[in-house]
């Protein structure tokens, strides 16, 4: 951690570098635009807006990178373009990976995210359990545009940071309710299994990650499959 806020005072670290665009047999993955207004004390995208040139799509299936899509201005318009590609007459299908900006959600941007065909939502809720009251309204949009699944929405959710455990378990009740799953992303980009304590403890991570796995599970089915008997007969 000492290493990544040295590189971060001295200006190296960032989540953005510019325009991307790799492929392989079967996904494309593209960066169209960087920076986000927010500068959250956790996450290293820069300030300053920047917009890329729309690469050739050469796969329907199209990874996007960008941090905080919609806090563009030019986001809407980048939308319309992306639902008109075709690869060989064939529609194409993305992925935000990074997820989208609650605070950036209207209604118009919703239907222009179903109309691209945008597979799966995701949402970030960073901060606070109160802050409920402003994620749920983004949240009720995407499910009137179309995304009426349970595995179609999905809300990041970063762990092992200021934000205390408990108050993290009761945002994962609350999406409980919501029926919408989580994905839980832990401070510094740190991965499982090598995830080093910083504002929770091993335990606290461990149970969190727990949690986490059965609250997906309980989500697309209904039922937490551990309550179901095995079916001895």
């Amino acid at each position: 951690m000492k290493e990544t806020q040295q590189r971060l005072a001295e200006g190296k670290v960032k989540y953005s570098y510019g325009p991307y665009n790799k492929f392989n047999k079967t996904e494309q993955w593209i960066r169209l635009t960087e920076g986000c207004p927010h500068n959250c004390p956790y996450c290293y995208e820069p300030q300053e807006y920047k917009i890329f040139k729309m690469p050739p799509i050469r796969r329907r299936e199209v990874k996007i990178m960008d941090m905080n899509f919609l806090c563009k201005p030019q986001a809407n318009n980048i939308l319309k373009e992306l639902a008109e590609i075709r690869v060989e007459g064939k529609v194409v299908y993305y992925d935000f990976v990074c997820g989208f900006d609650y605070r950036f959600m209207t209604e118009e941007r919703a239907k222009l995210i179903k109309a691209a065909r945008v597979k799966k939502i995701r949402l970030a809720w960073d901060w606070a359990y109160r802050d409920q009251i402003k994620l749920k309204p983004a949240i009720d949009l995407m499910k009137k545009v179309g995304y009426k699944q349970p595995s179609q929405i999905m809300v990041f959710m970063v762990c092992n940071w200021k934000l205390s455990y408990s108050e993290c378990c009761l945002k994962l009740d609350m999406l409980k309710l919501w029926r919408v799953m989580v994905a839980d992303c832990y401070y510094d980009n740190q991965l499982p299994p090598n995830i080093v304590p910083i504002h929770w403890t091993h335990e606290q991570i461990k149970s969190f990650r727990r949690k986490c796995r059965v609250h997906n599970r309980c989500v697309r089915l209904g039922i937490d499959p551990d309550m179901i008997p095995n079916n001895t007969n």
